[in-house]
């Protein structure tokens, strides 16, 4: 984990050591980036994310308060200060705008359809007019998709192996956006072969403690968390799981390692590093227009044996030979 002192030193400017050919090759004027987040600042996962895009862009020779200047926002998923802080950011008229997720990209794209915007963890930039196709986004706006909505089906599949009994699903998703709709809809659509009954549950606390309480009184109940705005409420959506006792799939690794029972997804940090490519590209001159969105890499299972432990739950040999990590 990323100590935050030394966090906000790399921030500040890491790039002393830096040949003075590459500084030479920047040195025109100095840039800026504007920087808008969709988690909190003291969250070790958005720390993870901005380090990964600072030290990307340190690797391509550009170095914080010498040739760029990065200004950096947190939405902490709140519409609020999302909308306060995309303004705020295109009223310094930044070169080019790294936007994390959908919610961000909204609020950014209502202030601005010039300013060019690189953006990390969108499903489906295409179907939400963020993009006209994904080999040309056309507009001012291009980055890297999160993960296709088929990929959904894959956690039912996943909870069904290592919990055969589970016949009942709770589903938290964001249903106000199309991110957790989609989701959703793409487990909706494999459940049938499962022989499993889907219960849909809204991500806001209220709503999902009362729901989540009234559905662990049956028997044979499983969870599926989707991605979205659930990442910010994280800690205490595996808390619900671990107290009504509930086998549970996430869609990232660091659920796993806060204590989740297993997850699989994309790598959610290689595309902040990624995105400092396209930063890169765009500060030299490339429109985004002309960038492709790109996919991610590589999908990673990880289980938490301690975890399925607890819940009483025998790993499936063949599911931990295909793990990508196995937390003890």
């Amino acid at each position: 984990m990323i100590r935050r002192r030394e966090f906000i030193a790399l921030l500040g400017g890491a790039a002393a050591a830096w040949p003075l050919a590459a500084r030479a090759q920047q040195a025109e004027r100095m840039r800026r980036i504007g920087v808008l987040m969709n988690l909190a600042a003291e969250d070790p996962e958005s720390q993870r994310r901005v380090t990964a895009f600072v030290q990307g862009l340190q690797e391509l020779g550009w170095a914080d308060g010498r040739n760029v200047r990065i200004e950096t926002r947190w939405g902490a998923s709140d519409a609020e200060r999302n909308r306060r802080y995309a303004a705020e950011l295109v009223a310094l008229a930044p070169d080019v705008i790294l936007a994390s997720g959908t919610p961000i990209l909204v609020a950014l794209q209502r202030e601005t359809r010039s300013i060019p915007i690189v953006f990390t963890t969108i499903v489906d930039p295409v179907g939400a007019g963020f993009a006209e196709r994904l080999s040309r986004p056309g507009g001012n706006a291009t980055g890297f998709t999160l993960f296709e909505y088929a990929i959904s089906g894959k956690w039912l599949e996943l909870l069904k192996e290592l919990s055969p009994d589970v016949t009942r699903v709770a589903v938290i998703r964001d249903p106000v956006i199309t991110q957790g709709i989609g989701q959703f809809a793409a487990v909706q659509a494999v459940s049938p072969p499962f022989g499993v009954e889907l219960i849909p549950i809204g991500v806001h606390e209220k709503e999902a403690e009362t729901a989540l309480e009234r559905f662990a009184q049956e028997p044979n109940g499983g969870l599926i968390v989707t991605a979205g705005s659930t990442a910010i409420r994280r800690d205490w959506i595996i808390a619900l799981a671990a107290r009504y006792r509930l086998p549970a799939v996430y869609p990232f690794r660091y659920h796993p390692v806060s204590g989740g029972l297993m997850s699989y997804g994309p790598n959610t940090v290689e595309p902040y590093r990624r995105a400092a490519g396209y930063v890169d590209r765009i500060l030299k001159g490339e429109s985004p227009a002309e960038l492709p969105v790109q996919h991610p890499t590589r999908y990673e299972l990880v289980i938490n044996i301690k975890t399925a432990k607890a819940l009483g739950l025998d790993v499936p040999p063949s599911l931990l030979a295909r793990a990508d990590e196995v937390i003890e």
